[in-house]
């Protein structure tokens, strides 16, 4: 019973030692992790790509019920490293959008096509959205379409 109670204690010593960082009263030295995406943007010394839009919204103006329409965004790899797409998600059924597969060398650019149907029993502001995922940093971006129904 005193070997389990001495171990028992020796355990709880060990992790005191252990969670405390040092056995005395010595400075503990911190080490400062260098996020390279971290809150102050994109860091050029990092290969990294990056991808930019000539803009992120589109608005269809007014538009019929069923009427389909479609607009493509422009976008350029502005990165250091190739830039991949690896999917567009669309908020609504009624969008569709077609990207590149492959690789985007740094300086290339591209278009991401979004089609829009629509609706025939809404009328009114519609607001969809594409989300599109990359290799990038940040790895989402959000296009997003307007259109008014009539």
């Amino acid at each position: 019973m005193k070997k389990i109670i001495l171990c028992i204690c020796s355990c709880i010593s060990l992790l005191a030692v252990v969670a405390c960082g040092n056995s005395g009263g010595e400075k503990n030295d911190v080490s400062i992790i260098n996020n390279p995406n971290s809150a102050t943007g994109y860091d050029s010394t990092i290969s990294m790509p990056r991808i930019v839009f000539d803009q992120n919204q589109h608005d269809f103006g007014r538009l019929s019920p069923n009427e389909q329409v479609a607009y493509s965004f422009h976008f350029r790899n502005d990165g250091n490293a190739n830039l991949v797409i690896t999917s567009c998600e669309t908020s609504c059924g009624c969008t569709i959008a077609d990207y590149p597969r492959g690789v985007i060398a740094p300086g290339g650019d591209g278009y991401i096509s979004v089609t829009f149907k629509s609706p025939s029993g809404r009328s009114g502001q519609q607001v969809k959205e594409v989300t599109v995922n990359t290799n990038a940093q940040p790895a989402t971006t959000r296009l997003r379409i307007l259109a008014q129904v009539m």
